[in-house]
């Protein structure tokens, strides 16, 4: 029987579980813009930012333990030890890192004053990721969809039911909700059972060393990633000053938003990859897909312009229809977080035609433009924080594209040839 059906199959229901999840995420963000206030709702969109960063600059360890699940899972054996080295040391930097944030200065200027509570819950959120998708890999290695789907399912389920439980029964303070955010991080708890009879702790042991060295490079290159992505309002409250008031509440619920496109291209992504090793076998592949990639990147600055076009003549209105009218957003505003989205979304696919030729430094080179860049242009632009945030991510992806279009097209046939091998 062949695979393909059932492979289809498989990536469907994650895919279904997937948006599913994201679905039941974006409630959530509804229901606090109505029961917060400005400044609180922008605490807790801050909060969502960073934890959710934190989730995706983790997900390496997925990817990691999936890896080996799957190898495993083809040799007809369990998973061995180092799966849970890969979770283990990832947890050790969560609470290393955690450890900073909980640190006065640090809280007080992502959370407000007296923000170390909320510090915490983020913290401690972090850490469970850290274990779940430590399982989620070693489910979906040993190709169990089913219980992988319904993590990813319930993670979503049990933040929309707590909080909104909380909302009803009158706890609407920070620390309420972003505790029942932080809760779904834990959603491993009721799967575990299902992961335990897949590891065998007494076999594949590898040097700590080795596995740190490599989920560091893996986890640096997806938090760099992260930071423009989910995590950009956490990064853009470092930089805000008493003087720019509440300003930031209506921009970060509109690229909260905004991002939810980039969301979908994950699949995108994981079909990308095995595409160019298939179009890059054979010279003709080779440059259809130089053209295909011109084109695709060409096409990608056309579009930003008419979704920007569209996000400022929409935007606003939308943010205060679904949110609330005391969140106001600038046209212009909008316009610059609808482009970004787009850019960021065709540097994805870049970053994974570069990962396809095996290209690993240059990934961490685009992305690493990309992080630095915002933050400089947040850092050292003039103008209030909302001006210096949205050209950050104007500025940023905009540089990205072309760095990465520059990566990807510039390889002659012979070493884009090299990189497959």
């Amino acid at each position: 029987m062949s695979t393909a059906p059932v492979a289809g199959r498989s990536l469907g229901a994650v895919g279904i579980a997937t948006l599913v999840a994201a679905g039941l995420g974006y409630p959530l963000l509804i229901v606090a813009a109505r029961v917060l206030s400005q400044a609180d709702a922008e605490v807790f969109l801050t909060f969502w930012g960073l934890l959710f960063g934190a989730g995706s600059a983790l997900a390496p360890i997925e990817q990691e333990v999936s890896r080996q699940a799957a190898l495993a899972d083809v040799a007809g054996r369990r998973t061995g030890f180092a799966a849970v080295q890969v979770a283990a040391v990832c947890a050790v930097g969560v609470l290393l890192l955690g450890l900073v944030v909980l640190l006065p200065p640090v809280s007080d200027r992502l959370f407000g004053a007296g923000g170390g509570a909320v510090a915490v819950v983020a913290a401690v959120g972090a850490l469970g990721f850290a274990a779940q998708f430590g399982l989620r890999g070693l489910l979906v290695g040993h190709h169990r969809v089913k219980p992988y789907s319904g993590l990813v399912v319930t993670e979503a389920l049990v933040r929309a039911v707590l909080l909104g439980g909380f909302a009803v029964a009158g706890l609407s303070g920070l620390v309420p909700l972003t505790a029942a955010v932080a809760a779904g991080s834990f959603a491993w708890l009721v799967f575990a059972v299902r992961g335990r009879d897949l590891l065998d702790p007494g076999t594949g042991r590898e040097p700590w060393g080795v596995v740190a060295r490599r989920m560091f490079v893996l986890v640096l290159g997806a938090g760099l990633t992260a930071s423009v992505l989910t995590g950009y309002p956490a990064v853009v409250r470092l930089f805000k000053v008493p003087e720019d008031g509440d300003a930031l509440s209506g921009l970060f619920l509109a690229l909260t938003v905004a991002r939810l496109p980039l969301l979908l291209l994950s699949p995108v992504q994981a079909m990308a990859v095995p595409a160019v090793v298939r179009l890059s076998a054979d010279a003709d592949g080779r440059r259809r897909l130089r053209v295909l990639l011109a084109k695709g990147a060409a096409g990608a600055v056309g579009v930003a312009a008419v979704g920007a076009a569209l996000g400022a003549l929409l935007g606003p209105w939308v943010v205060r229809l679904v949110f609330g009218a005391e969140y106001v957003v600038e046209p212009w505003a909008v316009a610059g977080l609808v482009w970004s989205s787009i850019l960021l979304g065709a540097v994805m696919l870049l970053a994974a035609v570069l990962v396809a030729r095996q290209r690993v430094t240059a990934v961490l080179l685009l992305w690493a433009l990309v992080a630095v860049l915002s933050v400089l242009v947040l850092w050292l632009s003039p103008g209030d924080i909302v001006v210096r945030a949205v050209l950050g991510l104007v500025v940023a992806p905009t540089a990205g594209l072309a760095l990465g279009g520059w990566l990807v097209l510039r390889e002659r046939a012979d070493n884009a040839a090299d990189g497959t091998r």
